[in-house]
């Protein structure tokens, strides 16, 4: 079983990231135009990089041997991408007026439970998934900052509102360990949903700059292309 001071430090610190990068964002001279364009372009797409890599990389691999390969793998993973497409509508990102702090929010979630399914399994790619949500959190924090900002947002409860969501990676790794440990199957479960959940997130943020009345579908049509790329190479193992 791992220590739990570890896992309350390996949550802790990629939640941490956030405010970090808000605070990185707040800095005054760090202003010029360039950064409010081509570099928050490249830091969104950073970001989604990184999510894709710990999906593809840590979170699959790691939740269908946690599943034994089981074919229940791929309803699940659909379902965390269903669901995140009807948590969005319900919170109606693309109407509200920070798009990109909620979809931060959105993005961590699924991260922390994915990580706190990691620890209680004592996986030792853990860290790996910790470094990455930890280098996806700082660009997400400095986007998140300049946007709140922007609308006229005060800096310092911004920072207070970030700082705020570093607890939500110990609760979901206390979780895994306490309540979830004996159970590898469901902790596979969870870490399929999230990964779902995750590339649904990426692309409805990234992939759909096309101008579509109905911008979802391109996101949904991702995951369905994932699980069947899952399914294929699920019958050849």
């Amino acid at each position: 079983m791992p220590d739990i001071l570890t896992i309350i430090i390996l949550t802790s610190v990629p939640g941490a990231c956030i405010p970090i990068g808000g605070f990185i964002a707040s800095i005054e001279r760090i202003r010029p135009n360039w950064l409010e364009r081509e570099f928050r372009h490249f830091v969104i797409s950073f970001g989604g990089g990184i999510l894709i890599g710990a999906v593809s990389v840590v979170l699959i691999p790691e939740g269908l041997n946690s599943m034994d390969n089981s074919m229940y793998a791929i309803p699940v993973f659909l379902a965390g991408g269903i669901s995140f497409f009807f948590i969005e509508r319900t919170l109606g990102l693309r109407r509200r007026e920070s798009p990109q702090f909620m979809g931060m929010i959105l993005d961590y979630l699924p991260e922390a439970f994915a990580l706190g399914g990691l620890l209680a399994l004592n996986s030792p790619v853990a860290p790996v998934l910790a470094l990455l949500i930890g280098l996806q959190n700082l660009p997400e924090g400095f986007n998140a900052y300049r946007e709140l900002v922007s609308l006229n947002h005060n800096s310092s409860k911004t920072l207070l509102i970030m700082c705020s969501l570093v607890v939500i990676g110990p609760i979901a790794g206390l979780g895994g360990l306490f309540f979830l440990s004996e159970y590898p199957f469901i902790l596979g479960a969870i870490m399929l949903f999230s990964s779902g959940g995750i590339l649904y997130i990426i692309f409805q943020d990234i992939a759909p700059q096309a101008r579509l009345k109905k911008h979802w579908v391109p996101s949904l049509g991702a995951v369905l292309g994932f699980c069947l790329a899952l399914f294929s190479q699920m019958l050849m193992s």
